[in-house]
């Protein structure tokens, strides 16, 4: 059960034999629908909460006081007072930390390490929401470049769409949240969030420290819909743009049913990292080895793939092997906890099929590939020395959302980047190097939104933009950068001369 300590949170939930019976929000109201979701924890899989599920019926209503009056509420709130909003919230956030790391810890199985760094980086990203305010600002243009627009002049102003619908991930259920809420809401739109069914807890929370910060109380929604019922939310022409974290066959899926309406889509990745020959292998293992294994793989910036020059294979290998055997799993809540479990068994499933299949397909569990009870697992390497095989195997071509990772060798950067192209996936690539004129030739080879040197690919709070290619999205999310896609142009064109500016036609 979630134990929260604050009183702030003590009117949208109620406890029953022991159960919390949380509420949902829509549009300014809490309500209990007297139909719930139940909400268990990874850890052990008992049940740890109840969420009011929203009938279509109500989600419909909300969206349409959202749609007809929320949205003029948002955008006519002065953009100084939507910063000093967001403010309110990071002070909240910090306020309440243990109440959101517990709730992090308990249904999403961070470990109190990552559940207060992912509290932190929504902190911090909440603060820098003034550097999506720098990017709101439209152009003057003169009409004197042509003939037929002489003495006239536009003005290209950058407006909120309206209503952003996001679409949250279990994996970073907080910081996914307030990430898409700050840079909707500082540029004006309404925000209708559909949190993960798997652990809905920390968005409930947030709506709360959201409402108490000033939140426009008609701008907001949480619907709590199962994923498989949400295409009709997905679908509605209410919604101007679709934020969605998540994976590629979902966002296709989302693609597929929305219809017109505006994009950010960060889907499937695994990152391929490449060692060239002169790196430093000691520094390479580590942050591979971290790469693989950080939240228990359940990140889309986890390294799934490593390419290592041929004649550094095996050293390189045995040194993320020592590293990945030091990993301790176990019960994310106690201390000594370097990594905790997989959401649910669905995904141990799924990790223990993939490894199955590398090695029947050729490859060699240098460490890990074993289910530990539960939803616990080993961190895994799969070793191909030679790579000839390994574009057959599911590792390669899907993504495996969990702590496994292929290893194996390149005779030359051509190869290398061949091997990194071949995934369906762009997302990140490591290059792990010195010598730069081949960081250069990878930097301009390789089909990724962004390429780490020296560092595992993580995404942090935003302040680089990231996104992919190809299967691995449509957009960027990132400080400054998402608002491009929650805004659209408008151009005004004044006429100074009336009809006689048109008599050079």
């Amino acid at each position: 059960m979630l134990e929260l300590e604050s009183r702030l949170f003590k009117d949208i939930l109620r406890v029953e034999d022991n159960v919390p019976f949380f509420k949902a929000y829509l549009a300014g109201k809490w309500i209990d629908t007297g139909e719930y979701l139940d909400v268990a924890t990874p850890i052990d899989g008992s049940l740890v909460a109840r969420v009011s599920k929203t009938p279509w019926e109500l989600v419909d209503s909300a969206l349409e006081s959202i749609y007809v009056e929320g949205r003029w509420s948002v955008r006519n709130t002065p953009g100084w007072r939507r910063l000093e909003i967001l403010g309110r919230l990071a002070e909240l956030l910090e306020e309440h930390r243990r109440d959101m790391v517990n709730a992090l810890i308990l249904n999403s199985g961070k470990t109190r390490k990552q559940a207060e760094g992912e509290v932190n980086a929504s902190i911090e990203r909440v603060k820098a929401s003034v550097f999506d305010a720098r990017k709101i600002f439209g152009e003057y243009m003169p009409g004197d470049w042509d003939s037929t627009t002489i003495e006239t002049e536009a003005v290209v102003r950058r407006e909120p769409y309206g209503v952003v619908l996001a679409i949250i991930p279990f994996n970073y259920p907080l910081f996914d949240t307030v990430s898409k809420i700050a840079y909707s809401f500082v540029s004006g739109n309404a925000v209708v969030v559909k949190p993960p069914s798997a652990d809905p807890l920390p968005v409930l929370l947030l709506a709360r420290l959201l409402e108490e910060a000033g939140f426009p109380r008609d701008g907001l929604a949480v619907a709590m819909v199962p994923g498989r019922e949400s295409g009709r939310l997905v679908a509605d022409r209410r919604i101007s743009v679709v934020s969605f974290t998540g994976s590629s066959e979902t966002g296709r899926r989302i693609l597929g049913s929305a219809g017109i309406k505006q994009f950010i889509m960060e889907l499937g990745g695994g990152d391929p990292a490449i060692v060239l020959p002169d790196a430093d292998l000691e520094d390479a293992a580590e942050k591979i080895s971290t790469g693989i294994y950080s939240y228990a793989g359940q990140r889309c910036d986890a390294i799934r793939l490593i390419l290592v020059s041929a004649d550094a294979y095996h050293e390189l290998a045995g040194r993320i092997v020592e590293r990945l055997s030091r990993v301790r799993v176990g019960d994310p809540r106690r201390e000594d906890v370097d990594m905790g479990p997989l959401i649910d068994e669905a995904a141990v499933d799924t990790m223990m099929e993939a490894v199955e299949d590398a090695v029947k397909k050729g490859g060699r569990i240098l460490y890990g590939g074993r289910r530990l009870g539960g939803n616990y697992v080993e961190p895994t390497l799969i070793g191909f020395e030679d790579n000839k095989r390994i574009k057959d195997v599911k590792l390669y071509q899907e993504e495996v959302f969990a702590p496994v990772a292929l290893i194996t060798s390149y005779r030359s950067l051509d190869e290398a980047v061949e091997l990194a192209n071949g995934r369906r996936y762009g997302l990140d690539a490591a290059v792990f190097g010195h010598d730069i004129e081949d960081i250069r030739r990878l930097v301009r080879l390789l089909e990724f939104g962004a390429i780490y040197i020296n560092d595992m690919p993580r995404h942090g709070i935003g302040y680089y933009p990231y996104g992919g290619r190809k299967d691995s999205g449509i957009g960027r999310e990132g400080i400054g950068y998402s608002v491009e896609y929650v805004t659209a142009y408008k151009t005004i064109i004044y006429n100074y001369r009336g009809k006689g500016v048109w008599s050079y036609i």
